[in-house]
């Protein structure tokens, strides 16, 4: 097995420096909060719901948002993982059109339905398709660097929609809460990087415990969004099929399931991911669940988000994952970045639209 406190080891696989990206990322995410408050926006007034349209890195964003914001937002937000929109889309829809390359099918089929419904549209992106269209309709378009995989990007991504709704007034002045975020990512980039020895490094540990082993990660309902992260980064970096599932829901289906297959049950590892603000009955249940799966799987690990504010929380264990895929990518002899599958997949999809 690679050591993964061997430098030399680990660069022979990661040859085009994920590693770099990760330590970079909350420089990054302070980079786009400056950027998202620079960004030139139009005053729009009277806004009844918000649609976020992405698709995987360029999508995770929007995910998040609505954990962090929903509890104060008064009006309704919703996700759109699709080539079109829902029909209550109207001029009054605020609507985030959000692809990294701007070349996206899904997000710019929704662009051109939302253009159509007249909507109050913002796009993010490096440019691509989707920036000549907003150029072209007059769309306010957050632009952000280019040169990064997808979900390399996630700081660009998820503070431009948050910084767009609070400069609309439809959150609260989020500063406090980016500030602490941001000190605490600095924090643990020193704990997660590659100079941490495995002894203290809590993401190089549980990437040797899941090595070899299928990852399925449960979260609390307020947790969700760092569950999909989690799942996707494990997929992208690692190359693992990973899942992801949410108390209460996986208590009403999923818990029966470990049963049969013994011999795939024991290799698989559940990690939950807990808030300190899961509510009692949550809590309850997930003692309740672990008791009836631990003697099921391989191993069982609860993880506990760090911070105070929700947004904090949210990204202590997101950047964990992220690390956590990263190592699991190294012992798993592979490089991190190329996601080829999905490239075969685009070139196929272009094929057939010619």
């Amino acid at each position: 097995m690679i050591n993964l406190d061997n430098l030399k080891d680990i660069r022979k696989y990661d040859r085009k420096d994920m590693a770099y990206l990760l330590a970079d990322f909350p420089d990054q995410c302070s980079r786009a909060i400056k950027i998202a408050l620079q960004a030139s926006l139009p005053s729009y007034k009277r806004i009844d719901e918000i649609l976020v349209c992405g698709m995987g890195g360029s999508g995770i964003g929007g995910e998040i948002l609505k954990s962090v914001v929903e509890k104060e937002l008064r009006i309704p937000l919703v996700i759109n993982k699709d080539y079109h929109i829902p029909e209550f889309v109207s001029p009054q829809t605020l609507v985030f059109s959000i692809s990294y390359s701007g070349n996206t099918e899904e997000t710019l089929s929704a662009y051109r339905e939302a253009v159509k419904k007249k909507a109050k549209i913002v796009a993010i992106t490096t440019g691509g398709r989707l920036a000549g269209l907003a150029k072209r309709n007059k769309v306010p378009v957050i632009s952000i660097p280019s040169g990064l995989p997808p979900r390399a990007s996630l700081g660009y991504l998820f503070f431009s929609l948050l910084i767009t709704l609070e400069r609309l007034g439809l959150v609260k002045n989020k500063k406090k809460e980016c500030q602490e975020t941001l000190r605490l990512l600095k924090d643990l980039k020193k704990r997660f990087s590659l100079s941490s020895k495995t002894s203290s490094n809590q993401a190089k540990r549980i990437a040797l415990r899941l090595y070899q082993n299928l990852p399925i990660i449960y979260t609390s309902p307020i947790l969700s969004p760092a569950g999909l992260r989690w799942k996707g980064q494990l997929s992208e970096n690692s190359k693992v099929l990973a899942f992801s599932n949410t108390f209460p829901e996986l208590n009403h289906n999923e818990i029966v399931g470990w049963r049969c297959l013994p011999g795939i049950l024991k290799r698989c590892y559940l990690i939950i991911l807990c808030d300190k603000k899961d509510s009692p009955r949550i809590k309850k249940r997930i003692k309740i669940t672990s008791k009836i799966i631990k003697d099921e799987a391989r191993g069982l690990d609860f993880l506990y988000s760090q911070g105070e504010s929700l947004l904090t929380r949210l990204f202590s264990l997101i950047y964990l994952g992220d690390w956590v895929s990263y190592y699991l990518a190294i012992l798993n002899r592979i490089d991190p970045t190329p996601v080829k599958a999905i490239d075969y997949l685009k070139r196929e999809l272009a094929k057939k639209n010619k």
